[in-house]
Order: C-alpha cells, then sequence, then structure tokens
C-alpha cells in the first residue's frame, strides 16, 4: 500500500506527448543560437575587396603594405583612377577605395550596399591616414535615403515579409489540409500577393524606405513571398507538425544570416558567406539595393535566384499533390465507408488537435 502508484497509462500518454512538442522550440533555441551567434557577433573581414587608387611604385608598395598586415582579411587590389574606384564602388565589387595624398587623402565608400562594410573599410584607413599626420576624408558616393540612414531598413522588410510567408504555411497546411491540393495552391497565390503588398506598403508610404521604384520593390516582395509558401505548402504534405521547424531553418536561421542585410558576406564565415551567393534572403535584399541604389547592377541575376527558389516550391507543391492523390487512389473506399461518421469525427479532432500545435507553435515564434 506504501508503494508509489505507477502513473496512469493516460498521464504516461500526456506526458509523452508534451515531451515530443518540446523537442520543437528545443530545437529553435539551439539552431537560433548556433545561427545568429555564429553569424553575428564576431565580424571581421574575410578577403574583404578594397582599392588603392593611384599609379606607379608607390602605390603598389602601399597596396602590398596593407594587404600582408591584414593577411586573408583583406584582398588589396590597385585601380589607376578615381573614376575606376567610383564604377567598382557602383557595382559592388569593392568595399572603400583609398586615394593616397600627403596633403588630403581621400576615402571613397558606397554606404548604401553596406554601411558595416564602409566603417570597416574606414577603420583600415583611418591609422594610414594618420600616420601621415593628416586626417582621413571619407566620400560617400551611394548612400541610402534619409529615412533608412543605416540601410538596414531592408533587412527589417526582408523580416516582416519573411514572417508573414512563413507563418501563413502552418494556417495553410493545417487548416487546409481537406482541401485539394490545387486549390491550397490558388491560396497561396492570394496570401503572397497579401503579404507583398503589406511589404510594399512598409517600405513605401508607412516608413518610406523606398522614393522611388516601389513597384519594383513589390514585385520583389511577391516573388520572394511566393516562393517560400510553395515551398512550405509542398513541404507539410510530407513534414506535418515539423513543417515549422523545416522552415525556421530554411527560412530564418540560414536565411536572414546570409541575406547581406546586416553584414555583407566579406564580413562573415565562409559558410555564411557562401550561402549568400544563392540563397533567397540574399536575393531579396541585394536586388532591392540594386533597383534602389545600383542603377540595376546584377538585378537580373538576383531575381532569377527569387525565380529559382519560386520554381522549388512549385515543383515540391507538384510532387506533394501527385502523392496526396495516391494516397487517397490507394485508400479502400469500403473501408472508409464502414469507419461511418465517428472516425470522421475522431478525425476532425486530430487535425484540429494539428492544426491548433501548428498554429500555436508557429505564432509563438
Amino acid at each position: 500500500m506504501s508503494a508509489t502508484a505507477a502513473p496512469a497509462p493516460g498521464l504516461r500518454a500526456a506526458l509523452r506527448h508534451v515531451l515530443v512538442h518540446l523537442v520543437t522550440p528545443l530545437l529553435m533555441c539551439l539552431g537560433m543560437g548556433l545561427a545568429y551567434m555564429g553569424a553575428f557577433v564576431t565580424p571581421e573581414p574575410h578577403d574583404m575587396p578594397i582599392a588603392v587608387v593611384g599609379s606607379g611604385p608607390q602605390t603598389q608598395v602601399l597596396a602590398q603594405t596593407v594587404e600582408d598586415k591584414a593577411g586573408d582579411a583583406l584582398d588589396v587590389r590597385t585601380l589607376a583612377t578615381r573614376e575606376q574606384a567610383v564604377d567598382a564602388l557602383k557595382s559592388l565589387d569593392i568595399a572603400g577605395a583609398y586615394l593616397p595624398d600627403a596633403k588630403a587623402p581621400e576615402l571613397v565608400v558606397a554606404s548604401a550596399g553596406s554601411d558595416m562594410s564602409a566603417m570597416a573599410a574606414q577603420k583600415i584607413f583611418t591609422p594610414v591616414a594618420a600616420k601621415q599626420g593628416v586626417p582621413l576624408k571619407v566620400t560617400d558616393v551611394a548612400t541610402p535615403v534619409d529615412d533608412d540612414p543605416t540601410g538596414q531598413g531592408l533587412f527589417f522588410l526582408l523580416v516582416a515579409v519573411s514572417i508573414g510567408s512563413y507563418a501563413s504555411v502552418a494556417v495553410l497546411g493545417a487548416a487546409g489540409a481537406g482541401l485539394r491540393m490545387r486549390a491550397r495552391a490558388g491560396l497561396v497565390v492570394g496570401v503572397s500577393l497579401a503579404v507583398s503588398l503589406i511589404g510594399a506598403a512598409l517600405a513605401g508610404p508607412i516608413f518610406h524606405l523606398v522614393h522611388q521604384g516601389l513597384w519594383g520593390v513589390w514585385a520583389m516582395c511577391w516573388l520572394y513571398s511566393a516562393g517560400v509558401l510553395f515551398i512550405g505548402v509542398g513541404l507539410h504534405t510530407f513534414l506535418k507538425r515539423w513543417t515549422t521547424l523545416a522552415m525556421m531553418v530554411l527560412f530564418v536561421m540560414l536565411n536572414f544570416t546570409t541575406s547581406g542585410g546586416l553584414f555583407r558576406p566579406e564580413l562573415q564565415n565562409g559558410f555564411f558567406g557562401s550561402l549568400h551567393a544563392f540563397w533567397n534572403g540574399a536575393g531579396f535584399v541585394e536586388g532591392i539595393r540594386s533597383h534602389l541604389y545600383f542603377g540595376g547592377h546584377q538585378l537580373a541575376q538576383h531575381v532569377w535566384t527569387l525565380t529559382g527558389w519560386l520554381a522549388v516550391g512549385l515543383l515540391l507543391v507538384g510532387v506533394a499533390a501527385l502523392w496526396e492523390r495516391r494516397q487517397r487512389t490507394a485508400a479502400v473506399p469500403a473501408a472508409r465507408h464502414a469507419a461511418g461518421r465517428e472516425a470522421e469525427r475522431e478525425t476532425g479532432r486530430e487535425a484540429q488537435v494539428e492544426m491548433e500545435e501548428e498554429m500555436e507553435e508557429s505564432v509563438a515564434v
């Protein structure tokens, strides 16, 4: 009689259910810590391209001296004229260009491309000018709008559009589970349109991050949002309640950290820097930057990146539709009829519980 009674089967099942669901937030905690702290805590230059402007042996010696002192942190090149340096900055080929002069040394940057990279270039060349006993003049040839002085507003636009997109996946996947894939795909088009219009409104009339070219910004918002939504809805067919974790990995942990919205790839380690070349968040941020500040330089490349992710989403939805059709065909109609209304009610209750759990996890994140 004094022995402790064993937990009731119902209690054990409830505890098991809770513990299984705790796996997702714990993995999110680990993943977010690894991603954000790995990408943002210690930004350091890695082969950051900069230039020394001029000709002759003195320019070559200065460039080599700076590179030798920096090691792998810098990729120092020489350019003959200031005009070439400005063109390279506006093409985002370099982070800064130093014009040595005994009386008035100058550093040329383009902070609209990356405020952090411009600051890093200034930190590199300020001591060089100080050795001559003269102040360093900094000229910015591509500045963001006054309403976005650091140029980081585009990163937060990415965050807003991403949250609107991947949070909607839980609703479309769970609440829309009874709909055919064609209907869910139609809803994706509508939701992505709504998210893109919200993004354009935030960037334009609300916070004035965009003073011109708003329709182009809207188009990239739509391309990005549709890609995220189609991928999420396609994955939900196979991953079910684990879709939230997968979306967090793809479109938060690996996406925000590699977008270049806070630190360009030359200020990050090789892993995050390499993902910047083809991840959709980078295509979104760099595409809008190119559209707004750099005359459309490499804009087509960034649009193709977003289009490629959309194509992957459409492919996933197509595969999921075929798989769901096969599942329906394989079911025995007689067995479903024999199950009766009670089975339908039970399925509805389970689907409702799953839907609520998914949406609670998504909203909590």
